[in-house]
């Protein structure tokens, strides 16, 4: 078994300060809320790097506006996805809830429906195809998964099933006081690292349209679907069908629809090639 680290989530604390007779703080600053910036400005920097390619719909002037309208679709689509895929009867009774992010809850997949719809506001202002901004934004993603996933462990929040391998731990906020996969690391990996290198590799050079965005969706829902049977499902959940979980059931759609769009995007490139020879050699 390996010990827990036990770092301090507070990053930063600034204190109390008194503002017109009131006193305000402390203000903490989390490393989780920390990781969110540091994946932003990953995101930033990657995004610029990949406007140098002839075939970017991104100039580099537009980078920032694409990090501004992802940062909003990632942290309102993240929330809102939380309170309505995983505590949706609390949402029912309090629907202040919602505005109580300093109590956690972020979701994901709540989190992708934001960016996407945040992705078509953006492509209509810079009046480019939206599915060419998600193909030039997907690879941008993943640095800010893994550092996430990276939040979460420092947290001590989000950990896997009892385990008896020898890298197993015991985090400090379980009130069980089991030994359980660090699953958060192994998401960070395969999430953060893995997807990354994937996608980085894959979109080096101009693919079909698509398939770019459809090959995060597979490979995402892939590995977040593989990671659920060692991370301990949400209590006031728990295993649905008998033994899935619920990210297991918000990562099947993103399998399925990702290999449908991939496997188009090639077929109606390649239909498109064979049409051109043909025209070629009239």
């Amino acid at each position: 078994m390996l010990k827990y680290p036990e770092i301090d989530p507070v990053a930063l604390s600034l204190g109390s300060f008194e503002l017109f007779g009131k006193v305000f703080g402390p203000i903490n600053i989390h490393w989780y809320g920390l990781m969110y910036l540091f994946g932003f400005a990953a995101a930033w920097l990657l995004g610029t790097m990949r406007t140098k390619k002839p075939y970017s719909p991104v100039t580099k002037a537009q980078v920032e506006d694409l990090i501004f309208f992802g940062a909003m679709g990632v942290v309102i689509g993240a929330r809102i996805g939380y309170i309505f895929f995983y505590n949706f009867s609390a949402f029912l009774d309090n629907p202040g809830i919602l505005f109580r992010v300093w109590e956690g809850g972020m979701s994901f997949h709540g989190g992708l429906i934001g960016v996407i719809i945040a992705m078509i506001m953006f492509s209509r202002k810079i009046k480019r195809p939206f599915i060419d901004v998600m193909d030039f934004t997907a690879p941008l993603v993943p640095i800010g998964l893994g550092l996430g996933r990276l939040g979460n462990f420092i947290g001590g929040e989000l950990w896997g099933r009892e385990t008896d391998v020898s890298w197993g731990m015991v985090f400090p906020k379980d009130v069980d006081q089991l030994v359980r996969h660090p699953s958060q690391l192994y998401q960070a990996f395969f999430e953060g690292l893995v997807l990354f290198i994937i996608l980085f590799w894959f979109s080096r050079k101009p693919r079909p349209r698509y398939a770019v965005a459809s090959l995060f969706l597979i490979c995402y829902g892939c590995f977040r679907f593989g990671v659920e049977f060692v991370r301990q499902p949400d209590a006031h959940i728990g295993y649905q069908f008998g033994w899935m979980t619920r990210g297991q059931i918000l990562s099947l759609p993103m399998i399925i629809i990702g290999l449908i769009i991939f496997f188009a995007a090639y077929r109606f490139a390649s239909g498109n090639a064979k049409t051109e020879t043909v025209e070629a050699t009239k």
